[in-house]
């Protein structure tokens, strides 16, 4: 059972603090979108006062109409006016709402595209570690919350200086004919904002203690529906355990917020006993007043429309409120997330392959840990050079070849190409020189076979080269045999424009795209770390050998397999994060250390 540790509830925003995000939301609206930010704070205005408008000339052309039908012909015209203005503030308000949707609409557009394109390029620019970092991550989770749903936010926003400006003018409205009246409605619609705010504030506190809890259930409703998953889970026996798991955390989250619902229902029925008594207490009043002469007969008309706006837009200030303030409560969790530092550009280009690639006394330990992985390790590789890199798990060859890429910085010691330390190479210029490919490579699901090759190198398009790739991977014969050959989608849930369904491949055959990919890229410096782990060893010995006969190309190899090590120029032997022994195949054979007791079963 996955056991979370309690975290304290996050410190609710102060109405300052609330002013001060939704400014800032408004502020990066009207950068993205000024036209559209005017056009929409009008429309709250012409959204809020048009109803109020149109009831007041309702209720001119009620008295009218009952002028008229009592043999006042002057007031029978007047009503047919009063009639038409009517019509007109109605024709105008379904046009207006036409419109009002359609810069709704490309506003919401604008602004999430750049919010959101904010974020991916923001997130794809951190620091390597940060991938691996807890609170990075839980940090992300908040903030891509609130840029998903950040250009609603606005759109809430005006909604709610829509629904204030009509009920400051409904009350307003009231005041003319009744002081008490206003008041009266104005106190009853006070209690239901106040309970709003209570449950969105229980809530957003739920919703960021639960962080974990959801991450957890989405990834096991992932992997229950994966295919190649849901074998292991049937042959171990665990689908009910995982969704009775799953249920659990379900719960945890989502019967908790329906939870705080119920406390509330007690409190709002009064809430909305007291606006019920206020209108029907207006209505009321305005009848004794009509029946006694006080007030025209159109007043009536006027009242209802009048408390009852104002009763309704407060309801919809609540809701859009307490929305709004569940939102811009994630705002500082996208703001904190959008100041994560970047790594500097650096000036030095890389633009040819090092003739030396040093490792100096490097140690290393993950973000976050003070166990290192890599002890005072140093080596040094030399252009065109073949060389293996071996150790049982955890020895830290892996984490090794990171530092080579750059992808993270040493502890103590420093990686040098040319005596240049790699702490000031612009990365992107190194990782163009280098082809890596691990046992974990990626795999392209939503494309098809030519495309993953492709994305070894998309800034060329050499078809020849793609297909001598595909050749020198021993990739071609599966391929020619499938009806799609290289366009064959890679999922068997897809389905190209023509009707044609995707399939899934093997491992053997992913791991080959994977090695074609790095063949196509072509790179001066290839890291292979255990990539043809599911490929036959007969098959694997072909393409090493035809690896390692090049050299014209530096190699660095991390394999298991002593047929791959042994065609390396030198062998570097690590245990607990040191390199223990180095030297040639028949060097270390001879030595009978640490090389040849881990691949003494192999001999």
């Amino acid at each position: 059972m996955v056991r979370q540790r309690k975290k304290p509830s996050k410190k609710q925003m102060t109405p300052r603090e609330q002013a001060a995000a939704i400014v800032k939301v408004a502020k990066l609206s009207f950068t993205i979108a000024p036209g559209a930010v005017l056009f929409k704070m009008f429309g709250a205005v012409v959204n809020a006062l048009l109803p109020i408008v149109t009831a007041y000339f309702a209720a001119l052309t009620t008295t009218a109409l009952v002028a008229a039908v009592g043999g006042n012909e002057a007031m029978r015209d007047q009503a047919i006016v009063y009639i038409l203005l009517t019509a007109l503030f109605g024709l105008f308000g379904t046009a207006w709402s036409s419109v009002d949707q359609y810069i709704q609409a490309s506003m919401r557009y604008r602004v999430e595209s750049e919010v959101s394109d904010r974020m991916y390029e923001h997130f794809l620019s951190l620091e390597f570690w940060r991938y691996d970092d807890k609170e990075t991550v839980d940090l992300y989770d908040k903030s891509q919350k609130f840029a998903q749903f950040f250009a609603w936010v606005f759109d809430r926003f005006a909604n709610i200086i829509s629904q204030l400006i009509m009920i400051v003018a409904s009350i307003g409205a009231l005041l003319i004919i009744n002081v008490w009246m206003a008041l009266g409605v104005l106190v009853a619609i006070i209690p239901g904002v106040y309970l709003q705010f209570k449950l969105s504030r229980a809530e957003i506190a739920h919703w960021n203690d639960n962080v974990e809890t959801r991450r957890v259930k989405n990834m096991i409703e992932w992997n229950m529906l994966q295919p190649e998953v849901v074998v292991d889970l049937r042959l171990y026996g665990i689908v009910r355990y995982l969704l009775d798991l799953r249920m659990k955390l379900r719960d945890k989250d989502e019967k908790t917020q329906i939870e705080f619902e119920r406390r509330f229902i007690g409190r709002r029925l009064l809430a909305n006993g007291a606006q019920a008594v206020a209108e029907v207490g207006s209505l009321i009043w305005i009848t004794l007043e009509i029946v006694a002469g006080r007030q025209p007969i159109g007043q009536f008309v006027y009242v209802q429309q009048v408390v009852s706006r104002a009763i309704s837009g407060a309801t919809r200030f609540i809701s859009e409120l307490s929305s709004v303030d569940e939102d811009v409560a994630n705002l500082f969790e996208y703001e904190q997330f959008m100041k994560l530092d970047v790594p500097e550009n650096r000036k030095r280009q890389v633009k040819s392959p090092p003739e030396t690639i040093s490792v100096e006394h490097v140690s290393f330990h993950y973000h976050g840990s003070e166990q290192k992985v890599l002890r005072d390790v140093s080596l040094k590789i030399k252009r065109n050079q073949h060389i293996a890199i071996v150790g049982e798990n955890g020895a830290g060859k892996t984490t090794l070849i990171k530092l080579l890429t750059g992808l993270y910085a040493p502890t103590d010691g420093q990686v040098l190409l040319d005596s240049v330390p790699l702490t000031e190479i612009d990365l992107a210029s190194w990782h163009r020189q280098i082809g890596a490919l691990s046992q974990t490579f990626n795999r392209y699901m939503f494309t098809n076979i030519h495309d993953n090759v492709l994305f070894g190198d998309v800034d060329k398009h050499d078809e020849a080269q793609l297909r001598r790739a595909l050749d020198e991977a021993e990739a071609t014969t599966f391929i020619q045999k499938l009806p799609q050959g290289m366009n064959t989608l890679l999922n068997n849930w897809m389905e190209d424009d023509e009707g044609n369904k995707g399939i899934d491949l093997s491992g053997g055959q992913w791991q080959r795209l994977a090695l074609a990919r790095n063949f196509y890229r072509d790179a001066p410096i290839i890291i292979l770390d255990e990539p043809t782990s599911a490929i036959d060893a007969l098959a694997e010995s072909r393409i090493f050998n035809r690896l390692f006969s090049d050299k014209s190309k530096t190699i660095i190899a991390i394999s298991h397999r002593l047929t791959t090590v042994k065609k390396a120029d030198v062998i570097y032997m690590m245990q607990d994060g040191q390199i223990v022994e180095q030297g040639t195949y028949d060097e270390l054979l001879a030595r009978r250390g640490a090389f040849y007791h881990m691949f003494e079963s192999q001999l």
